[in-house]
């Protein structure tokens, strides 16, 4: 259940009530690909530093440990020791980059693995299936993600593939759910809206998907290769034709930047590798924009990476220490700055609630962009 508590012109800040709990958006995806975060982050950190919910990856976890070695084993919930709502995304983004080993049908897509070579099959049902096995809050459709600068026609055609691949998702969905041995049998449908750049093939197909009644509805296809400027123009045009009763999703995205830009067009639920990814390589989030920790200036710098920032890092270590120890390739240090990220994702999203109940998103918005812009300016 979705329920709106207050907008902000068209920001809007909700609660999402799953089987695993309540989730208020909008919401930053804590992404842990194989069913962990990568920096060595546990299910335990991640209760410590506001996640709401991890979104994890059903090709990856059907190619090793393999998802009936999941189910045996109770679920992704039980596996991964995580009692909060868990989204599985359905393989499709994985297919579209693995271009070079693929080959797409109306029945689904043959590709080799990227671990071993092995031929693997998947269609909207085995899409299913597996997220069904995984026993995840939320799965998503199976879907081609078409690259963003592919010609109309090619778009137009892998779209209504999409929208018939939809319908079997749910159908299959359903049979699952209703099946003695599945594990979580109120798992949840999203939708995913396609089209690349070409807004009226986007808009058309919102109406036709926002007819099929799921759960929420997310706008995939984008962060791809198109500009910032396209992906906002997008979000403008298809967001007002998505049911404004059920949680919106760009999915991929990413900056804090984009954040904020993307909850301004009404957007619910984000996801991003850009935290745990940039933290590994000592790149890390500030209200005053990014740090490279490598940099020799903070070789002395007894300051943590952010004053007054709550975070296990912030909270216990310095920049010079962090540096030293990614300086030196020991773990800990990414696991640090990954720690911070995360925790500075969540806490903006945190903000982000608080500013639209309060009426006050787009001051907000205003501050924190040009708060960004600050490490710029002194750089240049």
């Amino acid at each position: 259940m979705y329920k709106i508590i207050e907008t902000d012109g068209n920001a809007k800040s909700a609660e999402f009530t799953t089987v695993h709990g309540v989730v208020q958006t909008p919401v930053f995806m804590n992404v842990g690909t194989a069913a962990a975060i990568k920096g060595a982050v546990a299910t335990t950190d991640l209760q410590n530093i506001k996640t709401q919910i991890e979104l994890s990856n059903t090709y990856h976890l059907h190619v090793r440990p393999g998802d009936k070695i999941v189910k045996q084993l109770g679920g992704l919930h039980k596996f991964m020791n995580w009692d909060k709502p868990i989204l599985t995304d359905s393989g499709g983004f994985q297919v579209f980059s693995l271009a070079g080993l693929r080959k797409i049908k109306e029945e689904g897509v043959y590709f080799n693995s990227h671990v071993d070579g092995r031929k693997i099959f998947m269609g909207p049902e085995e899409s299913m299936q597996i997220q069904s096995n995984l026993a995840s809050t939320i799965a998503m459709a199976f879907d081609e993600c078409p690259s963003s600068r592919a010609d109309e026609k090619y778009i137009r055609d892998s779209v209504d593939r999409t929208t018939r691949w939809l319908q079997r998702c749910k159908d299959e969905m359903a049979r699952l759910n209703s099946l003695p041995d599945t594990i979580n049998k109120q798992q949840m449908l999203f939708a995913i809206n396609q089209g690349g750049v070409f807004n009226d093939i986007r808009v058309e197909h919102a109406k036709v998907i926002s007819e099929m009644n799921l759960d929420g509805y997310a706008i995939g296809g984008l962060a791809v290769g198109e500009s910032h400027e396209e992906m906002y123009d997008v979000l403008e045009h298809v967001v007002p034709f998505l049911p404004k009763d059920k949680p919106t999703y760009l999915m991929g995205v990413g900056t804090p930047a984009n954040i904020l830009e993307a909850v301004e067009r009404g957007v619910d639920f984000f996801d991003c590798v850009y935290p745990s990814r940039n933290g590994r390589h000592g790149h890390v989030y500030t209200n005053k924009g990014k740090l490279n920790l490598f940099n020799a200036k903070y070789e002395l710098d007894s300051k943590p990476i952010e004053e007054g920032c709550g975070c296990p890092a912030c909270q216990n270590y310095s920049r010079a220490y962090i540096r030293h120890l990614l300086k030196a390739k020991e773990m800990l240090g990414m696991r640090l700055c990954v720690l911070h990220n995360l925790y500075f994702y969540n806490t903006m999203m945190e903000e982000i609630r608080e500013a639209i109940r309060n009426k006050s998103f787009s001051a907000y918005k205003k501050s924190k962009l040009e708060g960004f812009k600050e490490n710029d300016l002194k750089s240049k």
